[in-house]
């Protein structure tokens, strides 16, 4: 089945910003007094949420969209590429479509960017979730050496020539867990993210935008400055910010709360089990409580 079908019911549009062009942006749900928010990952797209938008779209007004330099928004090479740069996008972002305060939710490197957006504009951020979330103390070192892969993974992917569609796939199965590889990183997936990466002016960008990921712990979140509720949503199989790692970041945010799946993930549970994470994500936005 197409992932196109799971996007029915929502608009695709571009919303230009002051500083980082035009803005791709999927949404539903619009006149819901509660607005949620998702961030995909480094090197993402807002396909990673395309089990996500319609079906909370009943009772929130959802947005994901493309960073800078990401999917299908505007390629920009000259800015600085680092989470703080992405934290103004998001300010951007929200003054453009009229948002004053949001529920955030981040996969990877867009929970690196939710939790520094939160520090920085806690008045703009309702409640927060981190979905697998980057940006957080790695503290074991398995997880140290799955940061590297990941890095080495990247590059073949997507700097070292021209990105290929086997590069691609292999970079996604490191997203996935390994009991969902064959039914979910379908070739239309995996097409969708090449043509994500050869969009015109890719190649100047992707080796900058990819390069944050050796900014990790340049960049990590100052956890006991966030005020808003927050929830860790974690995995068993999350690769290089283990569970080891949730709970030791939720501990320095006091009344935060922990949840992990239930059925097989890894790194996408909101694409591997949308069932399961649109039901914890719809309880904790609308009570604070999972």
């Amino acid at each position: 089945m197409s992932l196109w079908l799971d996007f029915m019911g929502s608009e695709i549009r571009y919303i230009q910003t002051a500083n980082y062009g035009k803005v791709r942006v999927a949404e539903a749900g619009k006149g819901h007094p509660e607005t949620i928010i998702f961030l995909h990952g480094v090197g993402g797209h807002l396909e990673a949420y395309a089990k996500n938008i319609v079906a909370l779209s009943d009772q929130f007004h959802v947005i994901a969209y493309d960073y800078a330099s990401h999917g299908l928004s505007d390629r920009l090479p000259d800015i600085d590429y680092n989470p703080m740069t992405f934290v103004d996008q998001l300010r951007e972002l929200m003054d453009a479509m009229g948002i004053d305060k949001a529920n955030l939710s981040g996969e990877s490197m867009g929970g690196w960017v939710s939790g520094l957006f939160a520090v920085k504009y806690p008045e703009r951020v309702h409640r927060l979730n981190f979905n697998t979330a980057a940006g957080l103390p790695i503290i074991t070192e398995k997880g140290r050496q799955e940061l590297q892969q990941l890095v080495e993974l990247t590059a073949k992917a997507t700097t070292q020539g021209p990105p290929t569609f086997e590069g691609i796939k292999n970079r996604m199965k490191w997203l996935f867990h390994p009991d969902n590889h064959n039914s979910m990183i379908t070739d239309e997936l995996v097409n969708t993210r090449l043509n994500c990466y050869t969009q015109p002016g890719s190649k100047e960008t992707a080796p900058k935008v990819l390069a944050m990921i050796g900014l990790h712990d340049d960049y990590l979140i100052p956890l006991e400055k966030i005020t808003a509720d927050t929830l860790f949503l974690w995995t068993e199989d999350n690769p290089c910010h283990d569970i080891e790692c949730a709970k030791n970041s939720a501990a320095k945010i006091p009344g935060s709360q922990l949840y992990i799946m239930q059925k097989p993930a890894a790194h996408w549970p909101q694409y591997e089990s949308p069932e399961e994470f649109n039901e914890v994500a719809r309880k904790f936005f609308s009570t604070g409580k999972i």
